[in-house]
């Protein structure tokens, strides 16, 4: 059996930007083995297959494989696979947009399509949960040490370090500025032991330092037990850091805004942007979105 394929670029408006994603569309079903054996191949951060929904209400349900295991969720290959289907049609929309609805492992994820002229539509999804608050969090030195920096650059005050999830929990680092992002790196051979009992073994490390005009926050991600040592953009971890970020600014109700840079420190300079509803001191609704560009498409023998 062959399979067809396409790859794309995902949070960013250029090829050799953003997250590399691959995606099989609409293609006859696999079992879930074989589908990680797929996702192995490709050895991307994630892999997405788009296969029938269970779910009336759905277009397509989404499933999503690191090298390592399957996701109930991840933002990026969302992203990329509403991208797929705008392009392919199967997403019909007008020319101003339009609305859907996907099936993944967490539940319903609504999405929403902007045109925007001649530029790439803008790609937003809606967690389907929202953020909540895990674990204990490992001191400072702990995470010093995991991270190969100093314990200064660690801050423990208005930020301070958390675990949310809206599906996939991440451990929320924040770190003094820019250069300490730029020099962390991920210990492994402690990265199991220091994080047992933080909710998650994923940390996305980041600081108020970003260096684009209109940015808010700069940030990196790191999953070795997933088979990721670093991943460009992680839109599953913006939804939580959504939660995070709404938490610690107290943010009055209505909806609020923030752009995060990830994947620079890579060469994969990579945009993408929260939102967060609040309500009486709650969140009530999570958004991320961005655009994605198609790289490549090929066809898979043997399979």
């Amino acid at each position: 059996m062959n399979l067809h394929y396409t790859t794309l670029d995902v949070f960013t408006d250029r090829p050799f930007g953003g997250n590399p994603l691959a995606v099989l569309c609409d293609q006859p079903l696999l079992s879930t083995e074989r589908m990680q054996t797929v996702a192995r191949e490709f050895n991307l951060s994630e892999t997405v297959f788009i296969v029938p929904p269970r779910d009336s209400r759905a277009l397509r349900r989404l499933r999503i494989f690191t090298p390592e295991r399957e996701l109930p969720f991840a933002g990026h290959p969302t992203i990329g696979a509403v991208q797929t289907l705008v392009e392919t049609g199967i997403a019909q929309i007008g020319p101003e947009g339009g609305d859907f609805a996907l099936e993944l492992e967490v539940g319903l994820v609504p999405i929403k399509v902007t045109r925007r002229g001649e530029a790439l539509p803008f790609l937003q999804l809606t967690a389907a949960r929202v953020p909540e608050k895990l674990g204990t969090a490992p001191s400072a030195a702990a995470l010093a040490q995991i991270l190969s920096l100093d314990e200064r650059d660690i801050l423990t005050a208005h930020d301070s370090a958390q675990t949310w999830s809206c599906g996939v929990p991440f451990l929320f680092v924040p770190v003094r500025d820019r250069e300490a992002l730029r020099r962390s790196r991920p210990n492994t051979a402690s990265w199991s032991s220091v994080l047992k009992d933080a909710g998650s073994f994923q940390t996305f490390v980041f600081c108020r330092d970003p260096e684009l005009p209109g940015s808010q926050l700069r940030a990196r991600m790191y999953a070795p037990e997933f088979g990721i040592m670093e991943d460009p953009a992680t839109g599953s971890a913006a939804a939580a850091f959504g939660g995070y970020l709404a938490a610690r600014e107290g943010a009055s109700d209505g909806a609020h805004r923030w752009i995060v840079e990830q994947g620079f420190e890579m060469g994969r300079p990579s945009i993408l942007h929260i939102e967060a509803d609040t309500k009486n001191g709650s969140v009530t609704a999570i958004r991320v979105g961005g655009t994605a560009v198609r790289m490549s498409e090929g066809t898979l023998f043997n399979v």
